[in-house]
């Protein structure tokens, strides 16, 4: 199937051959035609597939084909990195139409945002909008959309774990009703679903291999402990001469720690929310065009950008989900081309790294340490069995600590003794099916009680448990 089977006009189809546009992609082939026909949609595609142009497309074509020039289509997006990316894509497939956009979104100086209101007031067919800039412009009048047509919102399982959803409730009752409505997400959850209810009227439904990784990417991890993981993308990198590479770290304090290691020895530049817009801008412009060659980001860039020919990417740390490990991979082998992606699994992330496994279908390979590294934790890929196996290899040490907030007793190498009969001594009451764990304590009537290591009473637990809970 060809793009010249979807009957588009002229001028686009124009615009298509003039980008090399040929074969349309399996996400293409099915959601176009049913756009073309009016029809609300659903869809749930993972990134890398060509969703954009799914969407865009037949919403461009029939625009064109209306021959109107007031404001005809709002597009949705969770972050300005994919507003300003969708925004680019659709200057690219109208340029032989006559046909503008504009991206509307907040954390821009005074200049962007007077360069948005000046293209509202010329006037644009299409709108691509983050949530919250779009509700201050609908909260002050700025923005009309009684002539809108379509609604599209992209991401939007990512907009809801935002929490956009009462954001987009709330735009919604600015729409009219009568409308076409086209919702992309990359997972589709119960929720995706439940809320699509309160949007679409009786959807049809494309749903592509959601938790598959594109197989021109060879994938791989390292079993490793948190304090060789910074020298580890060291060696990574030196082994060859990468044109492009994204590393993926939790949060914004990792990236910033990361890049001050690594700029000592790589050209590298540090993707967070922190910086101003123009900065954000200025770095994604230099990794498009391969002037800056490594970028260290959170999981903000991991569907916000959409770059050709990424080579490698480095999970510095285990996605918490396995969406996002497929959302991170992808961003490597668009577009038919190859590339690797490495992850690092520490003692914690085993079972997280074990789900990750369960949702693409496959066991990722475990790569050996280089020379000189100490042993990493041990590795089982059963999924279902969360308290994975540390036996470690012959000769090898057990890195594992003490679970647990309790003293550690030494009962367990020991015979187990018999209560003292001395007054002065304190009973301790144990749990019959764990015997070797000190549950609690009955001192006798003498306030003089035992306090040697072993007997010391154990701290008490709220009612979150013993584990601290530590935001990052």
């Amino acid at each position: 199937m060809n793009f010249d089977s979807f009957k588009f006009e002229a001028s686009l189809q124009e615009g298509l051959d003039a980008m090399g546009f040929d074969k349309p992609t399996p996400v293409q082939e099915k959601a176009i035609p049913i756009i073309l026909e009016g029809k609300d949609i659903i869809a749930c595609a993972q990134t890398g597939t060509g969703k954009t142009a799914a969407f865009i497309l037949p919403v461009l074509n029939k625009i064109a084909k209306s021959g109107g020039n007031t404001l005809n289509t709002l597009v949705l997006a969770p972050t300005r990195e994919l507003a300003i990316q969708i925004d680019q894509q659709i200057q690219g497939f109208a340029y032989f139409l006559g046909i503008s956009s504009i991206p509307i979104y907040g954390g821009g100086d005074g200049l962007v945002w007077e360069q948005q209101k000046r293209a509202l007031e010329e006037g644009a067919e299409i709108v691509v909008a983050t949530p919250g800039r779009l509700i201050a412009l609908l909260a002050g009048g700025k923005i009309k959309l009684d002539s809108l047509q379509h609604l599209i919102l992209d991401e939007a399982d990512r907009m809801l774990d935002m929490g956009f959803s009462d954001d987009l409730l709330t735009i919604v009752n600015y729409l009219p009703k009568d409308r076409q409505t086209i919702l992309f997400s990359a997972t589709m959850p119960p929720k995706i679903r439940s809320f699509s209810k309160k949007l679409l009227k009786d959807p049809e439904e494309v749903t592509l291999s959601v938790g598959k990784t594109a197989e021109g990417v060879t994938q791989g991890a390292y079993l490793v402990h948190d304090p060789q993981k910074e020298d580890l993308v060291r060696h990574i990198l030196r082994q060859k001469e990468y044109e492009a590479v994204i590393i993926f770290a939790s949060t914004k304090d990792k990236v910033k720690s990361l890049y001050k290691v690594l700029k000592k020895d790589f050209e590298v530049e540090a993707f967070h929310s922190d910086l101003e817009q123009v900065e954000r801008e200025q770095i994604m412009s230099r990794f498009k065009n391969r002037s800056l060659k490594i970028l260290i980001g959170t999981d903000i860039i991991s569907r916000g950008i959409d770059v050709v020919g990424i080579e490698l990417v480095i999970n510095f740390d285990t996605p918490n989900d396995p969406e996002d490990y497929v959302h991170r991979v992808g961003r490597t082998a668009r577009a038919d081309s190859k590339g690797e992606a490495i992850t690092f699994v520490n003692d914690k992330d085993r079972y997280k790294f074990n789900r990750i496994e369960a949702l693409i279908g496959m066991e990722v390979e475990k790569l050996a340490l280089p020379d000189g590294y100490p042993q990493g934790p041990s590795y089982s890929n059963s999924s279902s069995n969360k308290k994975q196996s540390t036996t470690p290899k012959k000769g090898g040490k057990s890195n594992e600590k003490p679970k647990g907030n309790f003293v550690k007793s030494t009962h367990s190498e020991k015979p187990a003794r018999k209560p003292r009969q001395n007054p002065q001594e304190a009973l301790v009451v144990r749990d019959p099916e764990n015997p070797d764990t000190p549950s609690g304590f009955k001192p006798r009537q003498n306030p003089k009680v035992d306090k040697s290591p072993e007997f010391q009473e154990q701290p008490k637990t709220s009612k979150f448990g013993s584990r601290k809970n530590v935001i990052d």
